[in-house]
């Protein structure tokens, strides 16, 4: 063979290679979780050489290869209404119960309810953050706040709507517990504008009653029948949502005041918040739980979203 023959027959070959070039299909042992049951590869003719074209199929794509983000819903309905749509028989509902910052989060891609199941990306998810009600901001705004006398008796004056009348069991309950009364809507009223109408004298005397009530006396010129006497409960109930659009909850207040050179100062507390909000949040765990029909947790999920 001449050496043109021979070039010639070198080029047939490289070219042949070159056409040889191209994508083929992989079946990886099924035993192997996780994977599809064939991957497509690029194989180089010239060289035997074997490369992936997932990059090359990503550039192409028009829909993503499966369902992923994070959802934010504001509302308990919202919630499980966008759930319902989208759950598969493996989803399931974790409650975050940290009265400062508590979510639900549906995770619609967990793991297969089996043991040794198949295991599941968990990035398809519905979050509620449980928005704070207005009313709940303005409460816990002022909590273990120390008030001037006249901003305190405005902001009673302004959220008159939240009081709530205490019944026979909170009365007897919280008499127990600390030994006053508790105050009906009426009374906490008359104790604001009472403090109104002295925001510009000096405080007499206060004392406490035998009730567990505080009393305070102004110091005045010309004094009333009641000789200018206020009667300070040591709680109150308030009847308020504590997240934007959720049930009313009844929230107990303690109230109390300080005198310092004739001038009153006072601190609201919200008993125990931290309890109320979570019942209210395990509440809505069990009703997401119940309309979804999907397995609830406390916690969070093993996997980041």
């Amino acid at each position: 063979m001449d050496q043109l023959s021979e070039t010639a027959v070198k080029a047939i070959a490289e070219l042949t290679r070159e056409i040889d070039t191209g994508i083929n299909v992989i079946n990886p042992p099924s035993e192997i979780p996780g994977l599809p049951a064939s991957i497509p590869v690029m194989i180089d003719g010239a060289d035997g050489s074997v490369s992936s074209v997932k990059s090359l199929v990503e550039e192409w794509r028009v829909a993503p290869l499966r369902k992923s983000g994070t959802a934010r819903v504001t509302t308990l309905e919202s919630f499980i209404d966008l759930t319902n749509r989208h759950k598969t028989e493996e989803s399931a509902i974790f409650a975050a119960t940290d009265w400062q910052k508590p979510s639900l989060t549906a995770v619609i891609d967990y793991h297969e309810n089996l043991s040794g199941g198949q295991a599941d990306n968990g990035k398809h998810r519905v979050l509620y953050e449980f928005p704070r009600s207005q009313e709940w901001e303005a409460w816990s705004g002022i909590h273990g706040q120390s008030l001037d006398q006249a901003t305190f008796a405005e902001f009673i004056e302004d959220h008159i709507a939240d009081l709530s009348a205490p019944d026979t069991l909170e009365e007897e309950d919280f008499r127990k517990k600390f030994g006053f009364k508790v105050a009906y809507p009426n009374e906490l009223v008359a104790l604001s504008r009472g403090l109104a109408v002295h925001t510009e004298t000096r405080v007499k005397s206060n004392l406490v009653l035998q009730s567990g009530e505080g009393e305070i006396t102004w110091d005045e010129e010309h004094k009333d029948a009641a000789g200018n006497k206020l009667a300070v409960p040591g709680m109150f109930i308030l009847s308020i949502p504590a997240f934007h659009m959720g049930e009313t909850m009844r929230i107990p207040v303690r109230l109390r005041y300080r005198v310092r050179a004739g001038a009153l100062s006072w601190t609201v507390l919200l008993y125990r918040p931290d309890v109320f909000i979570t019942q209210e949040v395990l509440r809505n765990l069990q009703t997401a739980a119940a309309e979804t029909e999907l397995p609830k947790f406390v916690g969070a999920p093993e996997m980041s979203a």
